[in-house]
Order: C-alpha cells, then structure tokens, then sequence
C-alpha cells in the first residue's frame, strides 16, 4: 500500500510516517511538505497511491480547497484529514468536501491506525462528536442529532434498528454512506430516482438530520470508536 502524507509541519510528518509503517510490511510512505509536493508527487507517480492523508493548515495552500481539489482529480483515492482541529464544522466540512476520515492529532496512535483501517475497508471514519445546528458557534453547547452521541460498540445494522428503517430505507442508507449520488443509488436498486429522492428524505427524518453530511456523522457516533465499517446493501429487486 502507498500513502501520500501531506503535512507542512516536518517533525508530525516524521511522527506520521513512523505511525503509519507501523501498519504493515507492505506500506510505503511518501511524505510532502506543502500542496505543490503534494501535486507533483502524484503527478511523478500518476496518482499510484491508495490512501492520501492531509493536514488542513498548510503554508502554501488552503487545506480545504486542496481536499477538494484531490478529490475531483484523484476520486478513487480515500483522503483522511489529519488535524490540529477537531471542531465540528471543520469535521462536517471536511466530510462533505469528500474525505473519507477525520482524526484529530491529538488522537492516539492506535487511533489513527484504527481509523485508516476503516477507511481502507471502504468504511468512514470520525472523531466522536456532537452535532451543532447550523450558525451556532464552535464552542457552544451542543445538541446531539438524535441518536449521535457515542453509544457502546454496536455494528452499523443493528444500530440503525433503533429508528426503524424499512429494508429499502437501510438499502439507500448503505450507499448513501458510500458517496453516490441519487442517480447512481437509483441504478444499483433499480429505483427511480424520485423513489430514492423519497427514501433519503425519510432516512434523514428517521436520523434527526438535514443533509448527506450530517447522517453520515450521526451513523459515525453508533460506534464509540467513530468509525461506519462497511457494509452491503441487499441485491436489487428485479
């Protein structure tokens, strides 16, 4: 496996190399200081990474224009944010620009390998959090969204029994997690797009949620480890 670490901050990029080797015997770390080393690596290598992690506050770029950026040119490579921050809009932020992950550095090393374990199974990975509606401030008192607030580990399909999702519902949750769009959920259940449009707008009733984001974050905290592992929607109906 090659990773692409991209931190500004030399002695966290070392730190970060070492964590992430520890990981296998098959990993292979590049480390870059800044967005232009970042681009010219994955130029050199013609995008041959499979994971990318990214710290957000860099002196040659804006970390979250880069994520995005990364995610448009390079979309089948996970992007997990390593950063200072573990403010909720900033994790919000990061997860609907894309990124697959989002550990804070003051996490423990254990968590962080945690975490790229769940993102390279194709899972999401979060800090656990509290969720804020929107325009109220980082460091005020927050409301959890329904069920968000940590809970003992449970796995994602029981969990979601709590709110009594119907088997389709749960279905378009299972891809919605995964990133696709209304369209795409529509093709691999053989749905219209209008139905799917119905039961994403149920799903995110049934969670106390606004939007994609914010139910990804809620299924994030149903694990006291903040990680959604993967899972398979049943095949479509025909």
């Amino acid at each position: 496996m090659r990773v692409l670490l991209i931190d500004d901050h030399p002695l966290i990029l070392t730190a970060l190399q070492n964590v992430i080797q520890g990981i296998g015997n098959h990993v292979s770390v590049v480390g870059v200081g800044g967005a232009r080393a970042a681009r010219e690596a994955l130029a050199a290598g013609d995008g041959g990474f499979d994971l990318m992690l990214l710290d957000l506050r860099l002196g040659d770029a804006d970390g979250f224009e880069l994520l995005a950026e990364l995610r448009a040119a390079w979309p089948a490579v996970p992007v997990v944010v390593v950063s200072a921050s573990d403010r909720s809009a900033d994790v919000i932020r990061a997860i609907d620009l894309g990124a697959m992950g989002f550990v804070p550095k003051r996490a423990s090393n254990e968590t962080l390998q945690e975490a790229l374990h769940v993102v390279m199974q194709g899972g999401i990975y979060v800090p656990p959090m509290t969720m804020r509606s929107e325009g109220e401030p980082s460091d005020a008192v927050s409301h959890p969204a329904s069920h968000a607030m940590p809970v003992p580990p449970v796995t994602p399909a029981a969990a979601l029994a709590a709110f009594k999702l119907t088997p389709r519902q749960t279905d378009v949750l299972a891809l919605l997690l995964r990133g696709l769009s209304n369209k795409l959920i529509a093709r691999e259940l053989n749905l219209s797009v209008e139905t799917v449009k119905d039961h994403v707008a149920a799903v995110l009733r049934a969670l106390n949620v606004n939007s994609r984001t914010q139910a990804v974050l809620a299924v994030s905290q149903m694990s006291s480890q903040g990680g959604i592992a993967p899972w398979q929607p049943r095949p479509p109906s025909r």
